[in-house]
């Protein structure tokens, strides 16, 4: 059995990484790769991944596109590989090749585990940063940037004086649910 892993943290994960992309290499090696698609930070549980791990068996083999679809740490590479290994299941990281269990293989792959930990700890370190930075401002939001202006939400909210949930939403594109949601809000204040 081949096992093609494909993750994305977010739905629109650009760069290389999105399930598509990842899905295709993988198929364009291993035609006969069941494509196993999971959506999921790899800082969280994953569930496909974990049935992954439990459901290899000696000559299947794990495929992923890069290493970091893989593992996020090089404590948790170094387990995933070991747990993987012993049971003979042979992993092929497209990007770097089929890891041997052999000591060299072993010290490349320790090597370019603690490298991929440190580069999502300086992204890390960088995005926290950046967001010290952005706080100084006084014009800051922390969150996602509103869908609709508050002019929108108040045209909407007049419509639905004389017309129901459906027509107002059919005409401004707004859904009934945040059309309550505001309705709530300026009956509260």
């Amino acid at each position: 059995m081949k096992y093609g892993y494909a993750r994305v943290s977010t739905k629109g994960q650009l760069d290389g990484n999105s399930i598509e992309e990842q899905s295709t290499a993988i198929q364009n090696l291993y035609a006969d790769a069941e494509i196993v698609v999971e959506s999921y930070s790899g800082a969280k549980e994953r569930p496909l991944f974990n049935k992954i791990l439990e459901q290899a068996q000696e000559d299947d083999y794990v495929v992923v596109t890069k290493l970091d679809r893989f593992c996020r740490s090089t404590k948790e590479g170094l387990e995933y590989i070991d747990r993987l290994m012993n049971k003979g299941v042979k992993i092929h990281i497209l990007n770097m090749g089929l890891i041997e269990n052999t000591p060299m293989g072993r010290l490349i792959v320790t090597n370019l585990l603690a490298f991929a930990e440190f580069e999502r700890a300086m992204i890390i370190e960088r995005t926290q940063g950046g967001k010290a930075i952005a706080k100084q401002r006084e014009d800051f939001r922390e969150g996602r940037p509103p869908k609709y202006s508050s002019k929108k939400i108040n045209h909407a909210l007049e419509l639905l004086e004389n017309h129901s949930y459906k027509q107002v939403e059919e005409l401004t594109g707004i859904s009934k649910s945040t059309l309550i949601r505001e309705k709530r809000k300026r009956t509260v204040a």
